[in-house]
């Protein structure tokens, strides 16, 4: 499940900067609305929506684009998105509703609440608390287990996610290193279920959203109200930007389920600004426990030279939240990506400032700088094309990654000319077994070798020789942009024994681990 790169900040206004104090000349809404087409424009992204929350106000709300290609139907500032990761602070924040209710703490072991929940060694079993669900310093990986839901259509449950960790191997010390991760705030999203004893979903509607006024909004998008205002979401396949299949989340809706406008999701932002304050001083949560949400609990790197022009110096997360200082302030934020769909939330509470942008297209760099641009402004900073660098930057990127890719292709084909005719496949035909992936099945058939993962069933490709004994899976699904080497170990006999994989192209979303598998065969 994406996230953005948290350093990719971004601004375009000329501004006036005195001896003293910088000059700050907020975007009239007449210039969003150029910024947002010319980013539409440059990114090929479909459709987006921007909110500008400033001062206890929304001073701008607005649509741009249309939400299908298909259909051509504009954004408005009610149309549904995938917020993705952006759920995450609602997961933290229902827990701190739990916490004020005296039903729980933040350094509860998580054991308390899941008595079978169980890591990969018994100290950090028990040592596991609610805190520690919730900042990505769990010792596994970048996303580690996140292929049992990612592509979608798996059938694990949240049973299989609770068992899933013994069986992952960490890549660095407990609480020591950030890693994102997904599948813990979905085991967080259960300790919520089970304290309170309503679903996840069913808790954040009622509690968060519901007192917010967020009427169009639900925990997923099965539980929209209404459904005749939602997007649809693009990728790029082959070259050409398309509408894909919408990403479903049938377990894991506390990562990343909840679906939005921009105009409920103001709401949320202007609670967040005023303490977790709402309506006529209500309360959500304590301002105690919003300062906890907000306290840097695991240290992200950053550049040991500041970068202008924000000159960031610190970074971490928090609880649901990053934290990073910007020209002096105290940035709080937060990206979220499915595919086909990405979304910010970032808010400068100091200037009570907070800027939503969502896009129904899976380019980071297009909210990025409408984001940035417009944060910019209030900060008081020099004009910057924001567009035009990020852009530059993305096509680096992904000429790095064909440039990759390429190889690969060339590659094939000649081993394609050369060998096909003569490489048996029959000795490596079998199932490969991973304890928390489950099984992959090698199949011959009509003189082509094909992957399949049982229970993760969009999980098909053709396998290709590569080189020796490692190989390509190329997915049927094509929007992937995930396709994969695939290593064969062989014994001492020559026997296939096991698989090894991990993505070719340095793009493929992390939620892919492939390289987290430990496929065993299973010997009948």
């Amino acid at each position: 499940m994406k996230t953005v790169s948290l350093v990719t900040l971004l601004g375009c206004l000329c501004v006036w900067i005195s001896t003293a104090t910088a000059q700050v000349n907020p975007l009239t809404s007449a210039q969003i609305d150029t910024l947002a087409q010319r980013a539409l424009t440059t990114f090929n992204v479909p459709g987006m929506a921007i909110a500008v929350i400033k001062d206890g106000n929304v001073v701008h709300r607005k649509g741009y684009g249309v939400r299908s290609l298909n259909t051509q139907q504009p954004v408005d500032e009610n149309t549904l998105f995938g917020i993705a990761s952006n759920s995450k602070a609602f997961t933290a924040a229902a827990l701190a509703i739990l916490i004020d209710e005296g039903k729980l703490t933040w350094d509860d072991k998580v054991t308390k609440h899941i008595p079978e929940f169980r890591m990969y060694n018994a100290y950090v079993t028990d040592a596991f608390t609610i805190r520690d669900l919730l900042t990505h310093r769990s010792g596994l990986g970048l996303g580690a287990g996140d292929l049992m839901f990612f592509p979608d259509s798996s059938s694990f449950t949240i049973t299989d996610v609770l068992r899933s960790f013994q069986y992952m191997k960490p890549v660095s010390g407990f609480r020591t290193k950030y890693d994102y991760d997904n599948l813990l705030y979905m085991v967080a999203g259960e300790v919520i279920e089970r304290v309170s004893g309503k679903s996840w979903a069913a808790f954040v509607e009622e509690r968060l959203m519901k007192p917010l006024q967020m009427t169009h909004s639900a925990g997923s998008f099965e539980r929209l109200p209404d459904k005749s205002n939602v997007i649809d979401v693009h990728a790029p396949v082959d070259g050409t930007v398309r509408v894909i299949s919408r990403f479903s989340m049938k377990v894991g809706d506390a990562a990343g389920g909840i679906n939005a406008s921009v105009a409920d999701m103001s709401q949320w932002v202007l609670a967040q600004l005023d303490g977790g304050r709402y309506g006529n001083g209500q309360r959500l949560f304590s301002a105690q426990n919003q300062a906890e949400m907000w306290k840097p609990q695991t240290i992200i790197d950053v550049s040991p030279t500041p970068i202008p022009p924000y000159n960031t110096h610190f970074a971490a997360y928090g609880l649901g939240w990053f934290l990073s200082d910007v020209k002096g302030y105290k940035q709080v934020s937060h990206t979220g990506g499915l595919p086909g769909n990405v979304t910010q939330v970032m808010l400068i509470p100091e200037l009570r400032l907070g800027i939503l942008v969502f896009t129904n297209q899976q380019s980071g760099a297009a909210f990025s700088s409408v984001t940035n641009t417009i944060k910019d402004a209030y900060l008081g900073l020099p004009p910057t094309d924001w567009i035009g660098r990020l852009r530059n930057r993305e096509r680096k990127g992904q000429a790095e990654a064909d440039s990759v890719t390429r190889s690969v292709w060339t590659a094939i084909a000649s081993a394609q000319k050369a060998n096909m005719t003569t490489i048996d496949f029959a000795p490596y035909v079998g199932t490969y077994r991973d304890r928390w992936f489950g099984d992959v099945v090698l199949s011959q058939q009509h003189n082509r070798w094909w992957f399949r993962a049982v229970r993760s069933p969009k999980l098909v490709g053709e396998v290709l020789p590569y080189k020796d004994n490692t190989f390509i899976v190329k997915w049927n699904d094509r929007s992937f942009d995930a396709d994969a080497y695939m290593t064969v170990k062989l014994d001492g006999k020559r026997n296939p024994v096991a698989i090894s994989m991990k993505p070719i192209s340095p793009l493929t979303d992390f939620s892919f681990d492939f390289q987290d598998l430990d496929l065993q065969r299973v010997v009948k």
